[in-house]
């Protein structure tokens, strides 16, 4: 039997976190990686462009013919998860839902942080996801947009980061949240430094975990599971070339990162729109 791998894609390097959790919870697994570094951040775009660039690189990982879309990107899945569950027959996940579903299992008090780049919080997908769940919850939202580059460069554990971390999350603190939803791929790298910050009293939610998660569990139920005994293969795409995503992923992978193969989107027929 032919196995389909899974797709995944984000803006550039920080879906890596998420395909990092799939690997270890699901390591029998072939993947499809797209980061799409010639157009990233998404963050400062219309929900218009984003939702035409997620469609453009859904068709490509569709050809490659994967079995389930991980649209592992905040951005993305604020604004364009609708357009791509509606046009796609293959079960798309999103990392917002996953995310808001932990954070509300795990609130004591319904007082529930959401951290994230400009582009997430300003769409406020996760405090409609939490409300959802739990009407009566108190969603507090900081835009943290200098955690990504402090991630990419890795200075996750210097006096730059504390002080900046110290600086973003202190309003969050004084709230007394008792959740912190960590509501972009980038922040996981930051989680021991975020947890130090907000103290042993705040539950963190890596929404890339609790996405690993909804994709074992939907690939279970529909009997798409991979036998334990195989070994995943991971294949890589970029829409630039490839030398940054390398250093970085490496980074975020922990130095796994096998062949990128730079494309062009441009050439290829997009029949998502």
């Amino acid at each position: 039997m032919t196995w389909k791998a899974i797709g995944i894609f984000d803006s550039g390097v920080g879906g890596l976190t998420v395909l990092r959790e799939i690997m270890q919870a699901l390591p029998q697994e072939d993947t499809l990686y797209f980061g799409d570094t010639a157009r990233v951040p998404y963050g400062t775009k219309s929900p218009e462009t984003v939702t035409r660039y997620a469609g453009e690189i859904a068709s490509f990982l569709i050809k490659r013919d994967i079995k389930l879309l991980v649209v592992a990107c905040n951005t993305a899945s604020a604004v364009a998860l609708p357009t791509l569950k509606r046009q796609l027959s293959i079960p798309v996940v999103g990392v917002i839902e996953p995310g808001a579903r932990r954070a509300v299992e795990v609130s004591r008090s319904g007082k529930i942080g959401v951290i994230g780049t400009a582009g997430t919080i300003r769409s406020s997908a996760y405090t409609r996801a939490i409300k959802r769940l739990r009407p009566d919850a108190e969603v507090l939202t900081r835009a943290c947009p200098l955690f990504v580059p402090l991630a990419e460069e890795g200075w996750i554990d210097n006096q730059v980061a504390r002080l900046t971390a110290q600086t973003y999350l202190q309003e969050l603190k004084e709230s007394a949240v008792d959740t912190l939803v960590l509501g972009c791929t980038h922040y996981p790298l930051l989680k021991p430094l975020i947890a130090e910050v907000m103290g042993p009293g705040v539950t963190l939610v890596d929404s890339a975990e609790e996405t690993a998660r909804t994709v074992s569990a939907i690939l279970a139920d529909t009997g798409q599971l991979r036998p334990p005994s195989e070994k995943g293969n991971h294949n890589y795409y970029v829409s630039d070339i490839p030398a940054g995503f390398i250093r970085v992923g490496n980074r975020f992978l922990g130095g796994k990162l096998d062949d990128v193969f730079q494309v062009s989107l441009d050439e290829e027929e997009a029949f998502v729109r």
